[in-house]
């Protein structure tokens, strides 16, 4: 238990020290992307840049912890070898793949913490620092897209008031909605006019409504004065690739939220093909950071007597990305439907377990 300890204590320090130097370059990187994309708005200055890069900070780790852990493991592998520590392991009785597990149920559970907590911190600060830069870029003008039990919401706005749209479905993307209500609000917020309508169809630069009924909410008897037309164009400035791209990014959703939110998105009418894999692979994410570890080890777990140390950590390193790589390559073809979703979720992680248990076993005993 000592031992488990011990080394399970110095996997979490390597793995904090390669998490804090990777904070500092994806902080500094995105603060340059930050001013340059609002270098023509005068309200944007270094604190903006600061503020929009720190709320980003938490997703840029959290897209490469695996990358992350897998350093973390190296780092302390070689740490351990360097110090004849595997050396001293072993001669007290204690085989390497024994000695494997602590180091490898810390990172399961590392990646259990990162999704039930960090998962649904990082889905927050996106939403925050889309909102920040949006008003910062766009003037305020904002376009948003939910998902709820009532139906689809959208919103659309400039700076002479807001438009929010409610329909009960959609079409696969969002250029055509059913039983759909369109209320305008003015610059303060208060309600002007409200238009309901049987479908809406999306063309550039405008809706085109069908069997429509307007209430002016500013009258004194609305709905004496309600009008009926048989159809009518609404200006928007909305296109089908930005209402797609408000409710496209799975990452944007806590997971705790996300078999709700893929309920309610097929209920709307659109494919969540995309956040059910999404879904599986975070829920994965345990076992690939284990996997990690492991592949780790099977490279670097070497006294560094037997030589060719830099080539066993290129070596692992590259294991690493072939791995981070596969696991984004089988996220592609599981949201274009080419594999299941199970299958794109877990069987990179899997995988890259057994190859790291043979390569394991074949150092240790082969």
């Amino acid at each position: 238990m000592t031992l488990g300890l011990y080394l399970a204590r110095r996997f979490l320090v390597s793995v904090g020290i390669v998490a804090a130097v990777f904070a500092g370059i994806l902080m500094l990187i995105d603060m340059v992307e930050q001013i340059r994309r609002n270098a023509g708005n005068p309200e944007a200055g270094l604190a903006q840049a600061a503020h929009i890069a720190a709320l980003n900070l938490a997703g840029g780790l959290y897209r490469i912890l695996p990358l992350v852990v897998m350093l973390g493991a190296v780092a302390m592998f070689l740490s351990l070898a360097r110090s004849s520590e595997l050396v001293v392991i072993r001669a007290a009785g204690r085989s390497a793949i024994r000695a494997l597990v602590a180091p490898v149920m810390t990172a399961f559970l590392l990646g259990a913490a990162a999704v039930a907590v960090l998962n649904p911190l990082v889905a927050a600060t996106a939403r925050v620092a889309e909102d920040v830069s949006s008003r910062l870029s766009s003037d305020g003008v904002q376009s948003v897209l939910s998902v709820s039990r009532e139906g689809l919401w959208l919103r659309q706005g400039s700076r002479a008031g807001q438009t929010v749209i409610r329909a009960a479905r959609a079409n696969q993307d969002g250029t055509q909605l059913f039983e759909v209500t369109f209320i305008d609000f003015d610059a303060e917020g208060q309600p002007i006019s409200r238009i309901e309508a049987a479908e809406a169809r999306l063309a550039p630069g405008f809706w085109t409504l069908d069997r429509v009924k307007e209430w002016r909410l500013t009258d004194t008897n609305p709905e004496k004065t309600a009008t009926r037309v048989d159809s009518a164009r609404l200006p928007t400035d909305l296109t089908a690739t930005r209402i797609r791209e408000s409710f496209s990014a799975p990452d944007a959703v806590a997971i705790w939220d996300l078999p709700a939110f893929i309920e309610g998105l097929e209920r709307a009418g659109f494919s969540a093909q995309k956040h059910r894999v999404w879904l599986q692979r975070e829920l994965a994410l345990p076992l690939t950071l284990a996997a990690m570890v492991l592949l780790a080890a099977g490279f670097t777990m070497r006294h560094v007597r037997f030589g060719r140390s830099g080539t066993m950590v290129l070596l692992a390193v590259l294991a690493g990305f072939a791995m981070f790589f596969l696991r984004n390559f089988s996220q592609v073809l599981g949201e274009n439907g080419q594999i299941p979703v199970a299958l794109a979720a877990w069987a990179p992680p899997a995988a890259a377990l057994m190859a790291a248990m043979g390569l394991l076993l074949h150092m240790e005993d082969g």
